[in-house]
């Protein structure tokens, strides 16, 4: 089966003879150039990959080549140089991921995959499935379908400085009974890279009607990306929270990433820091909306909040919210790990029971030993007594944001651990104002990173665990790092390291480490 031709002008100014011949050798693979957006000849380029495989004998998607049409015009129009692929064979999907490699080659560009069609995942690899795919046994699925690594390899090769997988493969499909579980496997983003899911691993995707014109997922996608000034990591938060609403929670899109720089979709320019006043600028705001609708208990404010505020500590707090008010229809899928994230509520159980060592982290010597027992459980937070050796009772919500400990109360409560489930590369920050035991204020500013899984060792065994990076700045000139080794399922860390740093260049370093502990009620 042939492509159908890409009939948009060619838009690049001077295209080499090399890449003309190129083209004209895949016939249907015709790349859909576009202008960069600061018309740049020496910019790094932005190269997608648009392939919509819809016209499937047995199985026809109805949106898929809408879909990849939408997103190639979108993305076009944004400045990238597209290649299309629509209803693709296998060998006209290898072709065209080697022409997107060719164009990208050595130039330190962006690369980017968007993918609407059939997908399987076999042994914790996603396959893209072709149109003359059909498959009747999973062991020919990888001779037939297409992996996701190898685009992962060829941008790789390609030396880019991003790339970015959009898989809106998750479509309820004939071809299912293949593999162990539905939709597409869960994988932790490559280095450099971003991946995103139409729903969330194991789950399956609403393709829709084709009087809808796009399916749900590439719908809000396409309206988001051309968001001036969008950063990449708000576009797809925002994208996340649209899709959920609108599918009354029946699709949930996921993501991954491993980037380091955050760019604009319109530009391919990387994001500046934000310096103190634009931060607190924004913090404003976004507490102002916070207060607003903190002790609602309708979904949809919590939606409009995450809408207007994706990203941030209190963008942590309405998703721990949500699926308290609004479960979602998501069915938690095992990891390769054999791990199941259970939802944030169960985080913390009445009579939960741990036992801790605090250690000197300069010479191993212990200091203290301290035993938590969790007394209380409401609806949006959990009580505690033993974290402090003074007996201060501590307080956080039931997905692990701070309320009060020791040294004050926070407003709004911190995020230490992230309100919704962990996914490597997933950050978020804040600023709290904290109150003193003897009424005393001050401003903390706070950052957190999810930066990798790991197998740690503690007095109470061996664990395997999520490793968060985070800084804390206090007003008083003391800044901190705290390394924190996690586990989703419960509201106290295995393990704790916190460095911190006097306003006079004063070091202390703490360890806190796991002796036992004890599921409750």
């Amino acid at each position: 089966m042939n492509p159908k031709p890409d009939l948009k002008p060619n838009r690049a100014p001077n295209l080499d003879r090399r890449r003309a011949l190129c083209a004209a050798a895949f016939g249907g693979l015709l790349p859909a150039w576009a202008r960069a957006a600061q018309g740049d000849a020496a910019a790094a380029p932005r190269v997608a990959l648009v392939i919509g495989n819809g016209a499937y004998p047995h199985a026809p998607l109805p949106n898929a080549n809408n879909d990849a049409r939408s997103m190639a015009d979108a993305l076009g129009n944004l400045g990238f140089s597209v290649v299309q692929l629509r209803d693709g064979t296998r060998q006209q999907m290898d072709a065209a991921i080697a022409q997107a490699r060719t164009l990208l080659e050595g130039r330190n560009g962006i690369g980017l995959l968007y993918y609407a069609g059939h997908g399987l995942q076999i042994d914790w690899r996603n396959f893209m499935l072709p149109v003359d795919a059909m498959p009747t046994r999973a062991s020919e699925v990888p001779r037939l379908g297409v992996d996701t690594q190898t685009v992962i390899e060829a941008f790789r090769s390609a030396g880019n400085r991003i790339n970015i997988l959009v898989l809106d493969a998750c479509r309820d499909n004939p071809f299912e009974g293949l593999a162990l579980h539905k939709g597409l496997a869960p994988m932790d983003a490559p280095p450099g890279t971003y991946m995103a899911y139409a729903t969330a691993p194991g789950n399956v995707a609403e393709d829709g009607s084709a009087a809808d014109g796009n399916g749900l997922y590439t719908r809000f996608l396409i309206r988001e990306i051309q968001r001036p000034e969008a950063r990449i990591e708000d576009v797809f938060k925002r994208v996340r929270a649209q899709v959920r609403q609108a599918s009354q929670g029946r699709q949930v899109p996921w993501d991954s990433s491993s980037l380091e720089d955050d760019f604009v979709f319109a530009t391919g320019q990387q994001v500046a820091d934000a310096g103190r006043r634009q931060r607190e600028a924004a913090f404003d705001a976004q507490k102002a909306a916070w207060d607003r609708i903190k002790d609602s208990t309708r979904p949809a404010d919590f939606y409009e909040f995450l809408r207007q505020h994706p990203t941030g500590g209190m963008a942590e707090l309405a998703m721990a919210r949500l699926e308290r008010l609004e479960r979602s229809g998501i069915q938690p899928q095992a990891d390769q790990r054999g791990e199941v994230q259970n939802p944030v509520a169960t985080r913390f159980r009445l009579g939960d029971r741990y036992a801790l060592v605090i250690r000197d982290g300069l010479t191993g010597l212990e200091r203290r030993r301290l035993q938590v027992r969790v007394t209380q459980v409401g609806q949006d937070r959990a009580d505690y007594v033993g974290l402090r050796s003074d007996g201060i009772p501590s307080a956080s919500t039931l997905a692990g944001a701070v309320i009060s400990d020791g040294l004050g109360s926070y407003d709004p409560p911190y995020t230490l651990i992230p309100g919704g489930d962990f996914q490597l590369g997933k950050r978020w920050s804040g600023r709290s104002l904290r109150t003193g035991p003897g009424g005393s204020r001050g401003w903390m500013e706070y950052t957190g990173r999810i930066v990798a899984r790991e197998r740690i060792q503690v007095p109470a065994g061996g664990f395997d665990t999520w490793r968060v990076e985070m800084t804390v700045m206090l007003d008083t000139g003391e800044s901190q790092r705290r390394t924190l080794w996690m586990q989703p399922d419960w509201g106290i860390p295995l393990s704790l390291r916190i460095e911190s740093r006097t306003a006079g260049g004063g070091a202390d370093v703490l360890v806190r480490e796991l002796l036992s502990r004890e599921r409750g009620a």
